[in-house]
């Protein structure tokens, strides 16, 4: 029997969408805090958020992808603002932050009073902030991919474990064997290979 895989690792992300109101020198800053794991999803946020709000002169933005730690993906736009007075300050929020999948966009009404390069700073720092207090946060678990080779007549056992185990069958592949492409949480591979010794198998990590 062959078992291999990477660690997985679980972390907190949004566990619903926020908005929050940030008003400084009548400008009006609304806040939109938000689960996003990929550019679509980021993008499709974004688009909501301009639907909402259609008359506002600027939705700035700035998403950070997979675990905090080490994120897979970042990024950040000014949409229209004075360069770095917008975009970074929010990312630089985010990525002081222990959330991941997350992105924010801050929506600005123009209040008739110029606050300055410094004072937007301030201001889109805040109005960040301010979403991230109020958000509420759940645990991401990151499902391990595995490659599990077996005889025909164990196909239904081994989608049971998978089930058992709150995994998800991501393929099959019928030869002389059973390829299964099975995702499961990293807590319960001890398990999953103690319920399978007693037949023949092998498994190794999907990408191999």
């Amino acid at each position: 029997m062959v078992l291999a895989y990477n660690v997985p690792m679980t972390y907190p992300v949004p566990a619903k969408q926020v908005e929050t109101l940030y008003e400084i020198k009548k400008s009006k800053f609304i806040a939109c805090a938000g689960f996003a794991n990929s550019r679509e999803s980021a993008m499709a946020l974004l688009e909501s958020v301009k639907q909402q709000y259609p008359d506002a002169r600027h939705h700035c933005w700035a998403y950070v992808f997979g675990n905090p730690n080490a994120p897979s993906s970042a990024a950040m736009a000014d949409d229209g603002e004075p360069s770095g007075t917008a975009g970074k300050p929010i990312l630089n929020v985010l990525q002081h932050k222990d959330i991941g999948d997350i992105m924010i966009i801050v929506t600005r009404y123009f209040g008739g009073i110029k606050l300055g390069a410094g004072g937007l700073v301030r201001a889109y720092s805040a109005a960040a902030q301010q979403a991230i207090d109020a958000l509420d946060v759940r645990q991401e678990i990151k499902l391990e991919p595995l490659s599990v080779d077996i005889d025909f007549k164990h196909e239904q056992f081994v989608r049971h474990l998978v089930e058992q185990a709150k995994g998800k069958i991501a393929n099959c592949r019928y030869k002389s064997s059973v390829m299964i492409d099975i995702e499961l949480p990293l807590d319960a591979l001890d398990n999953f290979k103690k319920q399978m010794a007693p037949i023949a198998f092998k498994v190794s990590a999907k990408n191999e």
